[in-house]
């Protein structure tokens, strides 16, 4: 048996790319310097000439990290907006099997496998599980399963986002004794996950911060009134030398530019603070359809720019 627990991961990614075209070579040299200084740094390449994705912790992480581009490395660069890390598991128990079968003149591929995959509680991560008896699947090829299917669920299902916090079993299968190898074992297991996956009832999951925000005492009407149009939970609120501290929970999809938002809602008499808090499932939205495997796809309600958020890229002095 072997587990992959759930590490602290990027929630949040923008898109940076430096102004002068002649400038690549620095631009990507310090990149690599802050990846290697700062490890929940994410940095995504791409070819040459376009922008890099840089995924971090939070708003404030990344707009950290592209302030010390320009004032430390003397780099201008464009940024673009933030986009929010989605994620994706499973919510049921499914089973179902996998094949690869090829031939090519007279040497073949053949690999079969069949797997359960199991939920498990958010945050724990990905654990593989090998079950097989008699020798359905030689020991050399188990390791290949295991590999195919964390392959696949880089992937996910529903949006191409990573599938995490669940159980894989490998149960029975089949192979050839001259046709079968770790790369055809590979595949049959890739192609058992997606199979079984998209019968687990799969959801996105949407990043959650957990904030702060201490206004005076004749605002918190509209505090309370804009964290509801955002799908605020309030938990608490307290009275603190005339000002109100109030705690909640939010997406972090609604949350981004907040602290600018209430400082202009409130006529700077109000600051907030936040921090991870974990993932939750998003909620259904009508005007996702059904996908090419027919499921209804989960997917998160993005805020609007009406909300002076997402819409809103980072800002730089």
């Amino acid at each position: 048996m072997s587990e992959s627990k759930a590490q602290s991961r990027p929630i949040i990614s923008v898109a940076v790319s430096p102004r002068n075209n002649r400038g690549w070579e620095k631009f990507l040299e310090t990149l690599r310097q802050l990846a290697h200084e700062d490890p929940t740094i994410r940095i995504e390449k791409r070819a040459m000439g376009e922008p890099i994705v840089i995924s971090g912790m939070s708003e404030l992480h990344l707009r950290g990290i592209c302030d010390r581009i320009v004032h430390e490395y003397k780099i201008e660069i464009d940024v673009g907006e933030p986009e929010v890390i989605y994620l994706e598991t499973i919510q049921n128990q499914a089973e179902g099997e996998g094949k690869f079968i090829r031939q090519a003149g007279g040497h073949g591929w053949y690999a079969h496998v069949k797997i359960r995959l199991e939920p498990r509680e958010l945050g724990r991560g990905y654990e593989f599980a090998d079950q097989i008896t008699d020798g359905a699947v030689p020991p050399q090829f188990v390791e290949s399963v295991n590999s195919g299917i964390q392959e696949a669920m880089k992937a996910g299902v529903l949006d191409r986002r990573e599938m995490v916090d669940l159980r894989a079993v490998l149960c029975d299968g089949s192979y050839h004794e001259s046709d079968s190898n770790e790369f055809a074992f590979k595949i049959a297991g890739s192609e058992a996950f997606i199979a079984v996956a998209a019968k687990a009832n799969p959801v996105l999951l949407e990043p959650m911060m957990s904030a702060k925000v201490i206004v005076a005492e004749e605002y918190v009407g509209v505090i309370i009134g804009d964290l509801n149009r955002r799908r605020g939970l309030i938990k608490g609120m307290d009275y603190n030398q005339g000002s109100q501290v109030i705690d909640f929970s939010a997406p972090l999809a609604e949350m981004l530019g907040y602290a600018i938002h209430i400082r202009s809602m409130t006529q700077g008499r109000a600051s907030c603070s936040m921090q991870f808090a974990g993932y939750a499932v998003a909620p259904l939205t009508e005007r996702w359809g059904d996908d090419e495997a027919g499921i209804t796809a989960n997917k998160p309600k993005g805020p609007t720019p009406r909300r002076g958020s997402a819409s809103a890229p980072l800002e730089f002095e």
